[in-house]
């Protein structure tokens, strides 16, 4: 699933008449660059939310056949269900099994088909090094596990692994997906990995710009 339904506040105003992950890094929109890269590790079955100028991402992906990949959108209306809200609503084309999830508005050389769910694990979290917007970070990570602890912390990057039994008890409307975070950390359920390649997020024009330059 890429998570595509925000609004971009903080984009603006680039994003008042574009959908955030449809910026263009180096000449390709940054949610072009996930589909080609999830064809590429071999997954052919993505699952789009949309929301904010949702018909645009729609129709410059359409069914995905021109990446090798089948793509269905879940809508939200009239407006974006946050992320575990977006999840929950996308659950019936996302299930039977585990699935990976990152957001359309991440930049990424993270190899996708390296992502996997282990047993006793209803989430798989990738951590990367803290950027300097935030750089407190998150998570701490502990002997293969994320936790709510220690000193030395990370920043989630977007990209993760859930089982849908993750979201149980979840019900439909807007919902954010920390409580759910914690839930899996106290139960010791959140596997993570720290990821030292390329990731940027790509959160502010300035941002994009540099990119660019």
């Amino acid at each position: 699933m890429i998570l595509a339904a925000g609004r971009g506040e903080r984009m603006r105003p680039l994003t008042d008449a574009l959908p955030k992950p449809l910026l263009r890094v180096r000449g390709k929109p940054l949610i072009e660059r996930h589909v080609e890269a999830l064809a590429d590790a071999g997954i052919t079955r993505i699952v789009i939310n949309l929301a904010w100028l949702g018909s645009l991402i729609r129709a410059f992906l359409g069914d995905g056949s021109r990446y090798g990949v089948s793509i269905q959108y879940s809508e939200e209306s009239p407006a974006a269900l946050e992320t575990a809200g977006g999840i929950f609503h996308a659950l019936p084309l996302l299930q039977p099994g585990p699935f990976l999830v990152v957001n359309g508005d991440v930049l990424t050389d993270y190899p996708f088909g390296h992502l996997m769910l282990a047993d006793g694990h209803d989430a798989h979290l990738v951590l990367v090094s803290n950027p300097p917007q935030h750089a407190h970070g998150d998570f701490g990570l502990d002997r293969g596990l994320a936790v709510d602890a220690g000193v030395d912390r990370y920043t989630f990057s977007g990209i993760a692994a859930y089982d849908p039994a993750f979201f149980a008890g979840c019900t439909e409307g807007p919902a954010p997906l920390l409580p759910l975070l914690l839930r899996s950390m106290a139960t010791r359920r959140c596997a993570a990995e720290l990821y030292r390649g390329l990731w940027e997020d790509v959160g502010t024009p300035a941002r994009l710009e540099a990119l660019n330059t």
